[in-house]
């Protein structure tokens, strides 16, 4: 089974029970009792089936999991120091993995069923499974403090996947923690979204705030966001561990030319369609051209450029009340005092949206005499 997963294309495998540590359970449990899941309910509606494997199929045995290794060629902390470009987390620059890894886990799957009769069922982070606790009891490596999986081999850069089957399977042993003093990956969050080591709140974390927060970040979140339009890496890439970490084979998932630093500017311009086309067959597609542009216009505002101020004004007609609204929070950024209150007098007093209207007051009232308000973090 290991040699035919490693054909298949995965770089790790281990095999575990279907049961995970009480400990596991009761972190998962205080998470969402601390509502800390943010506006992720689908994590509160499938929480028994996470936190016991066997209520999401009864016959399972034996919990194959894999790793397939998406380590970057260069560190991602370096597009950071670009202002005018937009920083996407490395795992979304190129395919989306979860095509990937499940044509991966099929393959081995429909291989496994074969040889013993058994059942199977794959799933690729799309599914009711904590995946991560299962992969670190698999072998595959331990839970780190920044809550995601670290691998002695490939450092924090592992996609997970996880075949359930009725086969019945020896399995290997837990990894044991090596974070020890380690607090790196604690310290570098620009949002400080961790509580505590081990423990992560999503309403503060920048991956989360970009992909699967459907509404207005928080004000005082968006300075320490910088220039990131989708995802964060910070966490991940500073982890030690990654130093025996080895450029993905075979560049499966190699960054798309024009993903791993596009400009503000070209960002700026993006319509449903042009936005459709640009990030086709990618894990950005799916959040949506307006939340998207969102988070361009948060960079925007963080660039100190005001070169990019004619974007700027052109989301303010932008059909969605969330692109308008920060739009005004960038133009408030980059516009002088007297300038951003004329624009106000223009736009404010037609506008419809309870949300874009308070935007325009609050962008008012922390406007400061010369070029817009601090941008710095």
């Amino acid at each position: 089974m290991r040699r035919k997963a490693i054909a298949a294309g995965f770089d790790v495998v281990g095999v575990t029970d279907p049961t995970l540590d009480r400990a596991h359970q009761e972190a998962f449990e205080r998470f969402l009792a601390l509502g800390r899941n943010g506006d992720m309910d689908w994590l509160a509606r499938n929480a028994a089936r996470r936190a016991w494997p066997r209520t999401l199929w009864p016959q399972v045995r034996s919990i194959i999991a894999l790793g397939m290794n998406y380590g970057p060629e260069t560190s991602p902390l370096a597009a950071l120091e670009n202002r005018r470009s937009g920083v996407i987390s490395c795992y979304a620059q190129g395919k989306d993995y979860h095509v990937i890894v499940k044509k991966a886990l099929k393959r081995l799957a429909r291989w496994l069923a074969q040889e013993t009769g058994a059942a199977v069922k794959v799933f690729v982070d799309t599914a009711p499974v904590l995946e991560k606790p299962l992969a670190a009891r698999a072998g595959l490596g331990w839970q780190g403090k920044h809550t995601n999986l670290v691998s002695r081999r490939f450092g924090s850069w592992l996609f997970l996947g996880s075949i359930f089957t009725t086969a019945e399977i020896a399995p290997d042993r837990p990894e044991r923690d090596h974070c020890g003093r380690c607090r790196r990956c604690l310290d570098i969050c620009p949002t400080n979204a961790f509580p505590a080591p081990y423990e992560l709140d999503a309403r503060r974390c920048i991956s989360y705030l970009t992909i699967e927060h459907k509404g207005h970040i928080p004000r005082a979140l968006r300075p320490a966001m910088g220039n990131r339009v989708f995802g964060c890496d910070d966490c991940l890439a500073v982890c030690p561990w990654n130093k025996f970490a080895k450029v993905a084979r075979e560049q499966r998932f190699s960054a798309r030319a024009g993903l791993d630093s596009p400009p503000l500017e070209e960002l700026l311009a993006l319509d449903h369609a042009a936005f459709a086309e640009r990030f086709k067959g990618t894990p950005i597609k799916r959040t949506g051209r307006d939340r998207f542009m969102r988070n361009v216009l948060i960079a925007v505002g963080n660039s100190g450029a005001p070169e990019l101020r004619a974007g700027v004004l052109a989301r303010l007609d932008d059909p969605s009340p969330l692109v308008r609204a920060m739009a005004v929070w960038a133009a408030s950024r980059l516009l002088e005092a007297k300038a951003f209150a004329r624009l106000r007098a223009r736009y404010a007093s037609k506008e419809r949206d309870a949300l874009v209207r308070k935007e325009w007051q609050a962008a008012l009232s922390e406007q400061r005499p010369g070029l817009g308000v601090a941008t710095s973090p």
